[in-house]
């Protein structure tokens, strides 16, 4: 009697064991990095998940900066979340800035996938930094680009993100290649918060990023790379090569997203939750049921 009860008991214990490996096995985990158009773009690619296959998703939104959400995909953390073609170029792979939007695509997605790693196809808009002063500046100096404040940056204070001090595409070469100087080495803060120290005149430049709604929230003034330092940042899904394996329904669904997104389009949603505090899980229902 105890021999029976023992087996099935053994037999009750494997059956559950193999339904909650089922139910791992079905659960995808999405990941952003920490800042307004990431948790947009993380919510906006679960949602795609959750409407469009039988799958269920988990979200790791707001997790922290490029390399966090690098190492956490790598890690087998996450199985996707969106990146930028030239943040992953220059940041994560280490190269020398190129201007040619298709081909730095074209080496990110061979060089991800020896890693284990597929680029999706691109959502549609470029995000690339853009410099920015406050508009009453750019009117009171009559400047159009970045070459033109040259002159002013010695009397200027300047704040960025962390990442964009230490990366290739970031600060060294852009005051390099502009000549710009500033009054004492630039302020390091997290990025979000670099948009009210220029709004409450605590600097007078920053970098930040092209789609941010801030900056019609803020009324800041985007400068004119007219040295066209900056590479391309196009939006693209990252996802891990086995969980596209898995289940090769993702793929599809995913890249129905391709080519929906244009700057205006990310700049409105990313205004919504900034500027009219709208919930980032409304922004993307309203998106997606265009």
């Amino acid at each position: 009697m105890k021999q029976t009860l023992w087996l099935w008991m053994t037999l009750l214990l494997g059956l559950l064991a193999s339904m909650s490996g089922c139910g791992s096995a079905e659960t995808i985990v999405i990941g952003s990095k920490n800042f307004t158009e990431q948790v947009i773009l993380g919510e906006l690619l679960a949602q795609q998940i959750e409407n469009q296959t039988e799958l269920k998703v988990v979200r790791k939104l707001n997790l922290g900066g490029t390399f966090i959400c690098d190492q956490a995909l790598r890690a087998g953390e996450l199985d996707g979340y969106v990146e930028y073609t030239g943040t992953a170029y220059t940041a994560i792979l280490k190269n020398d800035p190129i201007r040619d939007p298709q081909e730095v695509y074209r080496r990110v997605k061979e060089s991800y996938g020896k890693d284990g790693m597929e680029w999706l196809q691109p959502l549609g808009f470029n995000n690339t930094f853009a410099i920015l002063i406050r508009s009453e500046a750019a009117k009171r100096l009559g400047v159009r680009t970045i070459s033109d404040i040259a002159p002013y940056t010695p009397n200027w204070l300047a704040a960025f993100g962390y990442e964009f001090i230490e990366r290739a595409d970031g600060f060294a070469g852009l005051s390099e290649t502009y000549d710009l100087k500033f009054a004492e080495p630039p302020r390091v803060m997290e990025l979000g918060l670099t948009y009210r120290a220029l709004d409450d005149q605590r600097v007078d430049l920053i970098a930040g990023d092209s789609t941010n709604g801030l900056i019609a929230v803020l009324d800041l003034f985007v400068l004119e790379d007219d040295k066209q330092y900056f590479p391309p940042y196009d939006g693209v899904a990252v996802f891990r090569t086995e969980t596209l394996q898995r289940y090769p329904q993702l793929r599809e669904v995913l890249n129905r997203l391709a080519g929906t997104i244009d700057e205006d389009q990310m700049r409105r949603m990313n205004y919504q939750v900034d500027g009219e505090g709208k919930l980032v899980k409304e922004v993307v229902e309203e998106f997606l049921s265009r």
